[in-house]
């Protein structure tokens, strides 16, 4: 898994930067309630989408948590004051404090159920009863755009999803949280290249491929033998999952 504080200097750059964030917070909105007062984005990141949230929706007050020291004082930033460090399992807030409550791109970070049944019952606790959890869901799936790099990849070991849908209806559920609404958006900037996808093999970025193993050179020989080295492959398509906590 990737050290989030080493990479927070250039994780916006990596991730298709302002476009990217524009896609993700106007998909987020869309599945937010107009009535929605208070939001809580969970592991923030940098704040590069969380700023946009109240821009989106005047009179909305954001607070950002992320776990990563160098993370929060990025979104810190961006965000003065409204930005907390602290751990997504458990959340340093009141029962009931948010209407809406945002997870993008974290719970396929997390490689124990254990620790995705925590998050969703925290983001459970901390809603307001009517409020609105939303959580991207697999994410891995996303960037698999059919294209040569994938036909390659697929080879791999195949990685836990912790961020299945079915999975995280049901860890919902079990804490009165109801389906509310489903939204998607383009991942700008973030369709891979071969000589980019090697760099992301080698520092770490597939979960069963970790720098080390001995599978990672054989799979990077093989990317490096692919055509247009440089040319970005499509980008890939993130779904949102919206759930309502019943009363």
């Amino acid at each position: 898994m990737l050290d989030y504080d080493e990479e927070a200097e250039r994780y916006d750059t990596l991730r298709g930067g302002e476009p990217r964030a524009a896609a993700a917070a106007e998909a987020v909105m869309s599945l937010v309630p107009r009535r929605a007062r208070r939001l809580l984005d969970v592991a923030c990141g940098t704040g590069i989408v969380t700023r946009r949230f109240p821009a989106a929706r005047p009179g909305l007050r954001i607070t950002g948590v992320d776990l990563s020291t160098s993370m929060t004082l990025r979104a810190g930033v961006r965000l003065p004051g409204a930005v907390v460090r602290a751990d997504s399992r458990r959340l340093p807030f009141r029962d009931a404090s948010f209407d809406a409550v945002v997870s993008v791109w974290l719970l396929h970070l997390l490689t124990d159920p254990a620790d995705v049944r925590a998050v969703v019952a925290e983001c459970a606790r901390v809603l307001r009863p009517g409020g609105v959890y939303v959580t991207t869901v697999h994410k891995g799936l996303s960037h698999n755009v059919g294209s040569d790099i994938d036909a390659v990849l697929a080879e791999r070991p195949p990685s836990p999803v912790p961020d299945d849908p079915a999975t995280v209806t049901a860890c919902a559920a079990g804490h009165g949280l109801v389906p509310a609404g489903e939204a998607r958006f383009r991942g700008h900037g973030q369709g891979r290249s071969p000589r980019r996808t090697v760099d992301d093999l080698r520092r770490g970025w597939f979960v069963t491929l970790p720098p080390g193993h001995p599978l990672v050179e054989e799979f990077a020989a093989r990317l490096s033998a692919l055509p247009d080295q440089n040319r970005p492959r499509p980008d890939p398509v993130f779904t949102l999952r919206a759930f309502r906590r019943t009363a």
